[in-house]
């Protein structure tokens, strides 16, 4: 758990900037829980939050369950997304530009791999690509154990080269089923208010896919964390859950991006609760199941801007408020310094 011992003063701090007080809304929240973080083992508060080379992680997997037809597009669009990640021609690249944020593309297990010297992909598959869980498990324990150990590894990499700020971004043709079938499998919400209707499918598909995913939570449900990952995971779900842990172990903020990844965020607090502390939440996305998991979360989002691409495009747009937040703290004057004499 953070210690909150420092919390009263970075509260102060905050409170004497020329403003009214809780003027500044989230970013106050924000840029407090930014400052605790980074207090963690000092004697006294920071006096300066640093934001250094803020990283999105695109963890890349395929489905089995895809072959169910629950996507309006086959497995093959994630190898090809995946090269346009590289290529620089996705959403998420547009606003890592925008925003100056660093990115990687992980390749978890997709069913056609990448040919490519990039120096932002890394390899790292757990298997040609999850089996179908509405008919048998996702994976194997063994696989998920992995999965972590991968995530993990990635994310302490990542840090090592000096960023102080990480996001995960996914991309793979039936995560949301997988997403959803987690979600309704470690919580008490039923299956159709956690299934969505993902990249945009028909009624019938919706109501094919609510049925397959149901077939999955049967197994799944009232399991522990890693056997719910095993009966209905994906491989870029279990290596974010490792993505999480290692992120909060050295006490870096993640910004969370929308319903998939939040999903691998609710994962990792139930393996590790004091991971919540370190999750900044980006954005509430249109997929339904993403509020769900939000509530469960107590999680109270920046952005809503009716997003629901994935990629890890909701968590890089909110850099700037994160770059905001920090911004204010550091040199905001005080009352005080800038003669500014308000009545208690």
């Amino acid at each position: 758990m953070l210690d909150t011992s420092l919390s009263e003063a970075i509260q102060l701090r905050i409170d004497q900037k020329t403003k009214p007080l809780g003027s500044l809304g989230k970013l106050e929240s924000l840029a407090h829980q930014l400052a605790l973080i980074q207090s963690q083992g000092l004697s006294q508060a920071v006096e300066q939050i640093q934001i250094n080379r803020p990283t999105v992680l695109v963890f890349a997997g395929d489905h089995g369950i895809a072959d169910e037809g629950v996507s309006i597009a086959p497995s093959a669009v994630t190898q090809q997304m995946v090269l346009n990640f590289l290529a620089g021609g996705a959403g998420v690249n547009c606003f890592c530009r925008a925003n100056q944020v660093e990115l990687k593309v992980i390749d978890t297990g997709i069913l056609i791999p990448v040919e490519s010297e990039s120096s932002q992909l890394v390899v790292q598959r757990i298997g040609e690509r999850t089996c179908n869980f509405a008919k048998e498990p996702a994976m194997t324990p063994e696989q998920v154990e992995q999965g972590i150990t991968l995530g993990r590894q990635i994310v302490l990499e990542t840090i090592q080269n000096g960023s102080n700020l990480v996001m995960f971004g996914e991309m793979g043709i039936g995560n949301t089923s997988s997403a959803a079938a987690i979600l309704a499998a470690l919580t008490e919400y039923d299956v159709e208010s956690c299934v969505g209707v993902g990249t945009g499918i028909s009624p019938e598909q919706y109501q094919k896919k609510v049925a397959l995913v149901a077939s999955g939570v049967h197994r799944a449900k009232g399991q522990d964390p890693k056997t719910v990952l095993a009966e209905v995971g994906g491989y870029e779900i279990v290596q974010m859950v490792g993505a999480f842990l290692a992120a909060a172990e050295k006490r870096v903020p993640i910004l969370v991006d929308g319903f998939i990844v939040t999903v691998a965020a609710l994962v990792a607090a139930r393996l590790q609760p004091e991971c919540r502390e370190l999750m900044i939440f980006a954005h509430q996305s249109k997929e339904s199941g993403h509020q769900r998991v939000l509530e469960t979360l107590n999680a109270n989002p920046l952005l809503d801007l009716d997003l629901r691409l994935g990629e890890g495009t909701g968590a890089v747009l909110a850099v700037p408020l994160v770059r905001a937040a920090a911004e204010f703290y550091n040199t905001m004057a005080s009352f005080a310094e800038a003669g500014v004499e308000v009545e208690c």
